[in-house]
């Protein structure tokens, strides 16, 4: 079971449910944070309701193929752990000219502690088909391809979503400091298509994930990886992201990335990104050169 949003307007969404038979129902509820905290009040879980929900609702005539969806959730914060996955670590290392095998990239990859950092607030995060912006004073920037995980305010993992955590890999090469610059803009992170509810999900660390860019219709880069090849855990990432800190409701924690362009390859105004992971879709996103940034979306 999938929970989407679908535009109806300008300021008028619809929370739906799609189920693995392609149904979509439509749902009573503004948002996903009324469905997780009506869960938490009446000790359900937001599969349980979203089912009762279903039950008592008509299908859509549509396919969602055919709909316009915005973001499923709408999160507060999104935060990102990285180096998290082996290529991961080895990309940290290319792009900082590090070849000794004693950089920073390689003391968090085996450390106790993982790395999490904030990537991105509501304002700065888009959905599917919206476009996602490169930095204008960046040379060198990639997707980041990475599976999401949708947290309560206590941390439970409530779903699972894609999400793209757009990277300024010079800019953060030339100094591991300048890691908020390298990665957080207006526009640099996307979110969706759907959340696959938690308990739908037989095996979170057997799932697919592949990355697609195309540059005038033209397939430039493909790749894949399996969340099997993470080396952290969900629940570790979590306890650290939820220690001494206030999480909020429909907070997305990204896991980080597997998938890596070769090095002599950057994103260009005009590109199309298409994220697919197993079991919650495929997010799209067509990148830009922003002309101006302004304050809300």
């Amino acid at each position: 079971m999938r929970i989407i949003c679908i535009k109806q307007g300008e300021k008028s969404n619809q929370l739906a449910a799609l189920t693995d038979h392609g149904q979509i129902y439509p749902l009573q509820y503004n948002n996903f944070l009324e469905i997780m905290r009506e869960a938490e009040l009446k000790n359900e879980t937001c599969l349980s309701l979203v089912q009762q929900a279903v039950q008592a609702a008509s299908p859509l005539q549509a396919n969602l193929e055919e709909l316009a969806l915005t973001l499923p959730v709408k999160p507060e914060e999104v935060w990102a752990s990285g180096v998290t996955y082996l290529k991961s670590r080895d990309a940290r290392n290319i792009e900082s000219n590090v070849t000794n095998g004693d950089s920073f990239y390689d003391k968090v990859y085996d450390a106790k502690r993982p790395e999490l950092f904030m990537k991105s607030t509501l304002h700065r995060t888009v959905g599917p088909n919206d476009p996602v912006y490169i930095r204008t004073d960046s040379s060198w920037q990639i997707p980041e391809p990475e599976l999401g995980l949708v947290l309560s305010s206590k941390g439970d993992i409530v779903g699972y979503t894609i999400g793209n955590d757009m990277s300024s890999r010079d800019i953060e090469g030339e100094n591991p400091l300048y890691l908020p610059q390298a990665k957080i803009w207006k526009n640099s992170c996307s979110i969706g298509p759907s959340i696959r509810l938690a308990e739908t999900v037989e095996e979170p660390y057997n799932l697919d994930i592949s990355c697609r860019i195309y540059r005038n219709a033209e397939l430039v880069f493909t790749g894949e990886a399996n969340t099997s090849q993470l080396k952290r855990k969900y629940d570790e990432l979590v306890s650290y992201l939820i220690r001494d800190n206030v999480v909020f409701d429909g907070t997305v924690l990204l896991t980080g990335t597997c998938i890596v362009p070769d090095g002599d390859f950057t994103l260009a105004d005009g590109d199309v990104i298409e994220i697919e992971i197993t079991g919650i879709g495929i997010l799209r996103n067509p990148v830009q050169v922003p002309k101006s940034v302004s304050l809300v979306n």
